[in-house]
């Protein structure tokens, strides 16, 4: 389950990150749903048990605390959008790969050369459940990744159109 993590998680932005970069993360939600994250001490948590080198890699390398991200119900009856997070810490290793007993455990890893990193992030919002296939509808939003056909990615990025059709639009957030 998505616990631990660190505690420092309030917004910050790099002095290289001229602004706000905006992602869509994938939680499947019998392992953490929105209400799972918003019932959680500070209302955070690690974002645990990726397991592709490109999503890991949007971890490590790109993402920043500060960073807004729509937190997405995947392998579900109906997949879509729950909530907004937030990126609050910066990458660390993800100690799931360590544990013989887990389902994301990875015997190449090692604490002294891990495989898998990850971020934690905070609770910005519960939102109207916007599905997959509501998503579809939107020619606004045909270019977006996680519509494109073959799409598994657990982590894409969300162009800053797309965040604000959704957020505006669709979620009548400003």
């Amino acid at each position: 389950n998505r616990t631990g993590g660190r505690e420092s998680c309030r917004p910050f932005l790099f002095p290289e990150q001229s602004s706000v970069q905006y992602w869509l993360m994938k939680s499947e939600p019998n392992e953490v749903s929105i209400d799972d994250l918003a019932a959680r001490p500070g209302q955070s948590v690690p974002w645990f048990g990726v397991r592709n080198y490109q999503a890991r890699n949007f971890m490590r390398d790109a993402m920043r605390m500060g960073d807004q991200a729509f937190f997405y119900h995947s392998g579900c009856s109906e997949p879509g959008i729950a909530g907004i997070c937030e990126v609050c810490s910066g990458p660390y290793p993800d100690d799931s790969q360590f544990d013989p007993a887990s389902p994301y455990f990875d015997p190449k890893a090692s604490r002294e050369n891990p495989r898998w990193q990850l971020v934690d992030v905070r609770l910005v919002a519960k939102t109207r459940y916007l599905s997959l296939a509501e998503l579809r509808c939107h020619s606004e939003l045909a270019g977006m990744r996680l519509l494109a056909p073959g799409n598994r990615l657990s982590i894409t990025p969300v162009s800053p159109e797309e965040w604000a059709f959704i957020t505006g639009s669709l979620l009548g957030r400003r």
